[in-house]
């Protein structure tokens, strides 16, 4: 077994009892103008010069290469198929390969594929020699990537969106495995809760020459098992579940489906997991299992040091979604990128939601469109058992569609017609039609705001939720802003779910910091909305927007900690923030006299009051501080807070502690004796006054 990556590759369709893994060490050919021959290459006397690790890009380290603006490349390796498989049909899969690939087994073509991020197949028992064959495989990679579906990687011709794209990742980026399985066999296995969440709907697909009669067994997880035929090729079946269990963040329970088909072919068995959950829109809200769902979610753009597109490893998929839950999100947005299926297993068994969507193309051409259309249908067959994806996206702020959606019927039509597609095939999750500007066709209303300061964003967020602005200003660029439209047609949004699907400001780190903690609170002032998405989770190459850096260690957010504002209850202070450090500025009686409200996100009312305490200069209010302080605090009327509805506004007062010139107000909110919420206020004396002090003595 190797030990590149040696984990089965696809645990949402489980065939894992008879598969050989093909990762690691195979030989590599770089082909500069594209022209060599699988003859040629397949010559006996052909020395081949360099070996790649797969799967890591050949741009990247990790392959042992590094080779960038390769357009084509050639891959070779002999495979041994175990004995044991004998009389089964031999199945070659590949995850994932950028951007279009052609395989050849012991010189015999058995196929080819386009689509950088989706997986595919061919079955190569006809061509094996024995037990032993050389796999050759060509890749071509385009260095213009405009019309191919690409996401973040970068494009020569540049994309528009080049500022914010990273080096690609070429080739083979996404596990290679054989499996071997009956000539009769399961083909594909879509899994949903029943209406009722009370059991799952299982539809399996069967293909192969001996289907009349074959028999099917389906079990959740070992229990009773159903048995049914198979109706020209298909079965839907309910398979019900007594004490059912729900899905959520909170208990994120998975049931196991496992599948036989018996045939005169021998007997093929597959499994997979789902969970019981419903994602439903009402309104103007997003409902999980019936009840409010807020998102507080943070992008993911799936990429790491050394190895891209590639994880390094299985853990890395758990460590990021481990470090986006300490960082109090609750959702995960894979930006333009089909990730591979292990982050979608490792979120379901985590608990944490994902919002997913397919990779953009860099220009609207009839070609170009066709190709980000063709990733739909697989995304939702590979994808779609997982309960934690909740959000299906589609296009992002027009990428791929050359802007002014609303001044062109053509890209409006296109739109539409992926939003249509995709519903025509999971009507169970919403679906964001163009992520972040103009909508045509949308189950959620999402907008993208950037503001370098909280009193302009909170402004712009003021403007589209209070006043119901139909546009939005959008930088393009240092001396372009355009006014983009909530909806497409100009017409309103309200009557479905609003969503601030990108948000974040600063150059610094701790500026970063300190936005995230005023612009997030100040979006949890408007109760009508339904979540937000922070960028980012990490940093990426020249990209320093993340909470992380680049290789998952804590930045200095200046003491701004994202679990407290990404918290289920929150505190919301009545003030212009004025700096990093200098949130608030008192003059020379040191009076700190601030106006408060409560946000809260549980499942039930509470009664709470705001304690406040200050902290060393600009420093933390450790536990035993807190805990000294709530014992000590006098007797208040509490303030009752409902979920989801904004607090009566009450006031806090105190004053800056004499001898010191800046200090951290922290404001403790406790309910029950305990503190359930915490924020603060970073207070500092006026400059004016403090150099005249300072000069006094």
């Amino acid at each position: 077994m190797s030990l590149v990556r040696p984990e089965y590759p696809r645990p949402h369709f489980d065939r894992s009892h008879t598969w050989l893994t093909l990762n690691g060490s195979w030989e590599f050919a770089t082909d500069p103008a594209g022209t060599a021959t699988p003859e040629e290459l397949s010559h006996e006397d052909r020395a081949w010069p360099a070996r790649i690790t797969v799967p890591f890009a050949w741009e990247t380290e990790a392959s042992g290469l590094g080779v960038h603006w390769l357009e084509y490349g050639w891959y070779r390796r002999t495979i041994t198929v175990p004995e044991e498989w004998s009389g089964q049909r031999v199945v070659l899969h590949f995850g994932a390969v950028h951007h279009s690939a052609v395989v050849w087994v012991n010189g015999t073509r058995v196929g080819e594929h386009e689509g950088g991020y989706t997986p595919f197949e061919f079955d190569i028992t006809d061509t094996l020699d024995g037990l032993s064959a050389t796999v050759l495989v060509r890749v071509w990679a385009p260095v213009d990537k405009r019309e191919i579906v690409h996401g973040k990687q970068r494009s020569i011709p540049r994309d528009d969106y080049d500022s914010c794209a990273f080096t690609p990742s070429s080739g083979i980026w996404q596990s290679v495995w054989l499996e071997a399985r009956p000539a009769t066999y399961v083909s594909a296995l879509a899994l949903a809760p029943s209406d009722a969440l009370d059991g799952i709907v299982a539809s399996v697909t069967a293909a192969g020459p001996s289907l009349s009669g074959a028999r099917l067994t389906l079990s959740v997880d070992g229990g009773r098992p159903v048995t049914t035929e198979l109706d020209d090729g298909t079965a839907r079946v309910h398979l019900p579940i007594r004490d059912p269990r729900l899905w959520s963040p909170a208990d994120p329970h998975l049931y196991t489906v496992a599948v036989t088909l018996e045939s005169p072919d021998g007997t093929d068995r597959v499994a997979s997991q789902t969970g019981l959950r419903r994602v439903t829109v009402d309104g103007e809200h997003i409902l999980l299992n019936d009840e409010r769902l807020y998102v507080r979610g943070v992008l993911d753009q799936g990429y790491w040091p050394r190895t891209g597109l590639t994880a390094p490893d299985d853990q890395a998929f758990v460590t990021d979604l481990e470090l986006a839950r300490e960082a109090g999100f609750n959702l995960v947005r894979k930006h333009l990128k089909l990730e591979d299926p292990r982050f979608l297993h490792h979120a379901d068994r985590l608990g944490m939601l994902v919002w997913a969507e397919p990779a953009s193309t860099g220009v609207f051409t009839p070609a170009a469109v066709a190709r980000f259309e063709a990733q739909i249908e697989p995304m939702v067959r590979r994808d779609g058992n997982h309960p934690s994806v909740v959000i299906w996206g589609l296009y992002n702020e027009e990428w791929g569609l050359d802007w002014d959606v609303p001044g062109d019927p053509d890209k409006q039509a296109a739109v539409r017609r992926a939003y249509e597609s995709l519903k025509s095939l999971d009507s169970s999750r919403p679906v964001v039609d163009n992520s972040g500007w103009s909508h045509v066709a949308t189950d959620l209303v999402d907008w993208h705001i950037y503001d370098e300061t909280p009193a302009g964003w909170a402004a712009k967020v003021h403007a589209l939720l209070t006043e119901r602005k139909p546009a939005f200003p959008v930088g393009l660029g240092p001396e372009m802003t355009v006014d983009k439209l909530l909806m497409a047609d100009g017409g309103p949004s309200s009557g479905r779910p609003n969503l601030n699907s990108e948000f974040g400001g600063g150059w610094t780190s701790v500026n970063r910091g300190w936005n995230l903690r005023w612009q997030t609170l100040e979006l949890r002032r408007h109760d009508d909305l339904s979540g937000y998405v922070w960028t980012e989770l990490y940093d990426i190459e020249h990209e320093m927007a993340g909470i992380y850096a680049f290789d998952r260690s804590r930045k200095d957010g200046g003491g701004n900690a994202p679990d407290l504002v990404n918290a289920e209850t929150v505190l919301l202070v009545d003030i212009d923030p004025q700096a990093p450090g200098r949130d608030l500025v008192v003059g020379d009686d040191r009076t700190v006299d601030v106006g408060v409200r409560i946000s809260h996100h549980g499942s039930s009312a509470i009664e709470a009051v705001v304690v406040p305490v200050w902290g060393a200069v600009l420093g933390d209010c450790d536990a035993a501080a807190a805990s000294r302080a709530v014992g000590a605090m006098s007797p208040a009327d509490p303030v009752k807070v409902h979920p989801f509805l904004l607090s009566a506004p009450f006031r806090v007062v105190d004053r800056l502690p004499d001898g010191v010139r800046a200090a951290r107000l922290h404001l403790l909110i406790v309910s029950a004796g305990e503190v359930v919420g915490r924020s603060f206020v970073d207070v500092g004396i006026d400059a004016a006054l403090d150099a005249a002090a300072r000069a006094a003595t």
